[in-house]
Order: C-alpha cells, then structure tokens, then sequence
C-alpha cells in the first residue's frame, strides 16, 4: 500500500509567496521570480527530486499495522465468537464413551439405611487384591436329625407363620341369610358400631345389652335409634354378634327386602366353612372324610357365590344349602381339615362344581338322582384308606381337585 504523504524534517521554512493553484494537482508550482531563503530552496529542491522507491511491506505487514491502528474494529467480534461456540457446543451429540453427569451435589442415601463401608475395587483391579470367593449355598435342614426341643421350636415358628400369613380362605367373604321376620333380637359382646351403606357412623350399640331391630314400614329401628332401609353393625375387634341367642364372627347388614327385615351375617370363607363343616359331620370322622367334606363344601359355596341365590346374599343357612350355625358347631378337628385344604374346590375342565352331597346313598340317588357325595359313603372309603381326593373322585367322576392361588 503507497500511502500519500511523507513525514518532513522538522525545521519549519518561512512562509513563502505562492501563485494560487488553479487545479488539483497536488505538486505545487513555485514562481522562480520569487526571492526564496536557502533553507526554502532546500526544502523545494527535495520536493521536486523524484522519490527514491521503496521497498514494498507485504500484505502481513500491512494489514498487522492496520490492525494496530483499528482495534475497535474488532469488539463486536469478541462476543460474535463465543455465541458461534455456544451454539455449535449445543449440537454436538454426546461421546457414547463419556457418560453425562450432572454437577450438582450427590443425593442423599435413603433414611434409614445404614451407609455402606465396603470398598469398591477399581474395574481394572490391582494385582494385589484378593479375588472375591462365592459364597456357599444353604444346605437343606434334615428335620429327622432335629432334637425334641429344636423339633418343638420349628413347630412353633411354623405355626407363627402361618398365624401371621393368613390361608386363602380368609380373603373371600361370604354374605348369609341367617334370620327374616318383623323382629330380629341383637346383641354384640362388644360395643358394636352401626354404619349406613357410605360406612359412615349412624349409632352406637353397647356391649352386652340387648336390642330388637324392627321394620315399621318406613324404616328400621334398633332399640331407640332409627336406621335407614340398610345398616351394617360391626363389633370391635375381637368381638361377636348374636342374632336370635346365636353367635356369629364377622359383621351384620340389617336390610329389609319385599316388606321383610333380613338379618345378613358377613364372614370369610374360612369361619363360615369352621362352622359348616362341623355343621354337617361329626367332628370325630376319619380326618380324610373331614377334608373330603371341606372341599365339598367349599365347592358348593363357591357356586353360589358367583350365583347369588338371594339379592342380598349369597345362600341361606339351613338343610336346604348348607346348614351353617355360627361358632356354636366349630371343633379343632373340623378346623383343621378346612384349614388343610384351604382354597381346594372340585373342578371340571377348569370350572367350579356344584358339588351336592346328603347323608346317606339312598338320599342322594332320591334328591339328585344319584350325582353327589354321600357322606356316610365318604366316612365308609375313608376307613378303608381312601384319600380325601380319590374319594371326591369316587363320587364325581371326572373331576379333579383344583386350588385359588392367591394373587399377591
């Protein structure tokens, strides 16, 4: 780049006459009339010699000295360039080998868990740390070689165990009609609580007095308090409800159907089946003609409780189904061959049998043409060595002893 001018030498010539200039030329012309110093002749004689070349900075050069001279050029740019950077780092995809992690502080561990000391060994390990060993699988307990004292506390933590893990029984609840009629006589040996169908509070029953529950025609009413059309009373835990001098588990709808009070016990099928089976058999069978008579009766109910019999429970509590007579029948012995079939029903190709049964052949053969248990005939195989399930074979033919599974 020639720039257009040339630094002068710093003495300063006196100030000479000059004719005007009447163009642009930038060489002026200087009268030679004129009277001039020897220092202006000096300074015009270095202006007319020609100018002596010289050397030509490169581009580089040139434009570093520009820059120099210009830096506020370029502020704009220092905030250009890290938006550019921004930008680009925002679409750049993660590397697949550097994971993303956050810089916020570590979490927590969760309350109450105690924190960890165990070391955790780099992934490339070092050659001195010791190599981690399995560990040894349990060995199974042979429960012939256990002492009497030691067979004595398995039996008493089996038998927590299944305290405290309830059979599937337990999880199905039955609704009996028990009693109908204008009055019903009502007590609870505890102080029962009297609910409308929203389970909210309506009155209080107290433990032990005896109240009359009657249907006026617009309502029911229970010793002074008036009930709507449906009301449940429940006992406190642990308690019972008596129902016409009868004791009952579980908890009571009072409703009134057709004109009728209706006195409904709601019990698991696990109580309901302790009294039925007591109910129908002497408690002192053959323990695989009790269980025989479980299963039996817990198929039976089963029909019944995916086929209501009545709108406002499941079956009665007479002959006519099963006669269920509350706690008043209940035996260990009974008790446990319900327990020990528990959630057992007679199948066919996968459904549930309405497994009728009497007491003796002859009944069966007149009430139901010969198709169900006899239970005489049951106590009869079962004396001979028959198990409960080849006798429920015996007598329905073509089934198979199928179990509920509980879903957990």
């Amino acid at each position: 780049m020639n720039f257009p001018f040339k630094r002068s030498k710093t003495a300063t010539p006196p100030s000479p006459t000059v004719e005007p200039i009447p163009d642009a030329n930038p060489s002026p012309t200087i009268d030679p009339a004129e009277p001039c110093s020897d220092d202006y002749e000096a300074l015009v004689q270095e202006l007319t010699q020609p100018t002596p070349a010289t050397p030509t900075a490169s581009a580089k050069q040139l434009l570093r000295q520009w820059v120099r001279r210009h830096p506020w050029i370029f502020l704009p740019l220092l905030g250009i360039f890290p938006a550019i950077a921004w930008g680009l780092d925002q679409h750049r995809p993660p590397s697949p080998k550097t994971p993303m992690v956050s810089n916020s502080a570590a979490l927590p561990s969760p309350a109450g868990l105690p924190s960890s000391n165990v070391a955790v060994a780099s992934p490339t390990g070092s050659p001195n740390s010791p190599k981690p060993t399995a560990s040894p699988s349990p060995t199974p307990v042979d429960l012939s070689k256990l002492t009497p004292e030691q067979k004595e506390m398995n039996r008493r933590a089996k038998a927590l165990f299944e305290a405290t893990n309830a059979p599937v029984d337990a999880y199905i609840e039955m609704h009996v009609g028990i009693a109908k009629g204008n009055a019903i006589v009502i007590a609870s040996s505890t102080n029962g609580i009297v609910s409308n169908d929203k389970g909210e509070k309506i009155a209080t029953m107290t433990a032990g007095e005896v109240y009359t529950a009657q249907f006026d025609g617009q309502g029911i009413s229970l010793g002074s308090s008036k009930l709507p059309l449906g009301a449940f009373i429940t006992p406190e835990p642990g308690g019972l409800l008596y129902v016409n001098n009868r004791a009952y588990r579980g908890k009571l709808l009072l409703a009134v159907h057709q004109g009728q009070l209706q006195a409904v016990n709601y019990v698991n099928m696990r109580q309901y089946l302790y009294s039925v089976v007591a109910s129908e058999v002497s408690p002192s069978w053959s323990p695989e003609a009790l269980k025989a008579q479980a299963v039996a009766a817990r198929s039976y109910a089963m029909t019944y409780y995916f086929k209501p019999a009545h709108p406002l429970y499941h079956l009665g509590n007479d002959e006519y189904f099963q006669v269920y007579s509350g706690i008043e029948k209940e035996d260990d012995r009974t008790n446990q061959a319900v327990d020990m079939t528990s959630g057992e029903y007679v199948s066919y190709k996968g459904g549930i049998v309405e497994s009728l049964y009497a007491a003796s052949d002859d009944i069966v053969a007149e009430a139901f043409a010969g198709k169900g248990m006899s239970q005489l005939g049951a106590l009869n195989l079962a004396e001979q060595g028959y198990k409960y399930v080849q006798i429920l074979g015996s007598y329905y033919p073509g089934t198979k002893v199928a179990k509920i599974a509980k879903d957990y």
